[in-house]
């Protein structure tokens, strides 16, 4: 009988799965848990911005990876699917923490004078970091995440419509919404501003 521990490493993930799933052995789902614990970790992270929720985030991810393990269809790449339960575990979270603020939900009114304006990239891309960063964490979970996938995780439009499973039309238009409420909110925020002549 061969040795798994020593080959496990040399297994795809379908295989680890499907081995895994067969008998039940820790060692396939041990190698799962190496190969992406530091990738979840650091969504979590980026998403949650304290290191202790991201560990405990972390921990309670992988226990619904292993509980669902069996639903995985292969129909996107497992760490698509991983990505897709890890974001959605932060949003809830998130949710949970805190309810949506006062500065959104007064001046949603203003979306739908901009509502089919397309924002550009640079907008996000030239907004000082630490301003961007207040902004993000004043708009709602779901769009946050959306902007963090799309400008700190690279993912294509395709890519993020499998995390999220939709449509590659409704990722754009929800950036595009992501967008505006980042701006409006960023307006909100700093536009009597003195130190906005100082950029």
């Amino acid at each position: 009988m061969k040795s798994t521990a020593k080959k496990t490493v040399e297994y795809t993930d379908s295989e680890l799965i499907a081995l895994y799933l067969a008998d039940q052995q820790p060692v396939y789902f041990t190698q799962l848990y190496r190969r992406y614990a530091s990738k979840v970790f650091a969504k979590c992270i980026s998403m949650l911005a304290d290191e202790g929720l991201a560990q405990d985030a972390t921990q309670d991810i992988f226990v619904k990876i292993v509980l669902n393990l069996s639903k995985f269809s292969e129909q996107s790449s497992f760490s698509t699917w991983i990505y897709s339960i890890t974001y959605n575990y932060c949003i809830d979270l998130i949710r949970k923490k805190k309810k949506m603020p006062l500065i959104f939900t007064e001046d949603m009114g203003k979306m739908n004078k901009t509502e089919d304006q397309e924002i550009p990239d640079s907008v996000l891309l030239e907004m000082k970091q630490e301003r961007l960063e207040k902004v993000l964490d004043l708009i709602p979970p779901g769009d946050r995440a959306i902007l963090l996938m799309k400008y700190t995780d690279d993912l294509s439009i395709r890519e993020i419509g499998a995390v999220l499973g939709k449509t590659e039309s409704a990722i754009k238009m929800q950036l595009m919404r992501a967008k505006q409420k980042v701006q409006l909110v960023h307006d909100e925020l700093f536009e009597f501003d003195p130190m906005e002549g100082t950029k």
